[in-house]
């Protein structure tokens, strides 16, 4: 079943099984103030077992642009197509967000990016990665990085 995010009133819905859900909740919700106040968009997460198309999806562009493979369980995932953009996120068990942004029109702005949620450490898989905090009222202290596609997917 599908749930649509309110970032007013935060609910752990979809993400219970996860130590930190309280503050991946807060993520989730960050990102759905993100498309409300930018793009008067809807952000409506699904669960990974109606949704494995976009997971396999984002499973293939990390795995070959970058030969990542997440060890944590994916829990929801998040599509919404705004502006020329697809959009599209897989929340994990762990606390990991990973979002994708890959326009349809420019090749050059088209990137990966990953979040950890507060009070989760950085996974074996992304421990290459430099990530940079940035505060939120939702989501506590989140930790981000990213990288760009260079391939078509």
């Amino acid at each position: 079943m599908s749930h649509l995010v309110d970032f007013k009133n935060v609910s752990e819905v979809g993400l219970e099984t996860s130590p930190v859900a309280t503050a991946l909740a807060g993520l989730r919700a960050n990102e759905a103030r993100y498309f409300h106040n930018k793009y008067k968009a809807e952000f409506v997460t699904t669960p990974v077992t109606k949704s494995k198309e976009v997971l396999k999806w984002v499973n293939t562009i990390l795995k070959e642009e970058r030969n990542i493979v997440i060890a944590s369980k994916p829990l929801e995932t998040a599509s919404l197509m705004v502006d020329g953009i697809k959009w599209v996120f897989v929340f994990y068990e762990s606390g990991l967000s990973i979002n994708v942004l890959y326009t349809l029109n420019n090749p050059k702005k088209r990137a990966v990016g990953f979040k950890l949620s507060e009070g989760m450490e950085v996974p074996a898989e992304l421990s290459k990665f430099k990530f940079a905090r940035q505060k939120s009222k939702l989501a506590g202290i989140i930790r981000g990085s990213f990288f760009v596609i260079k391939k078509e997917y």
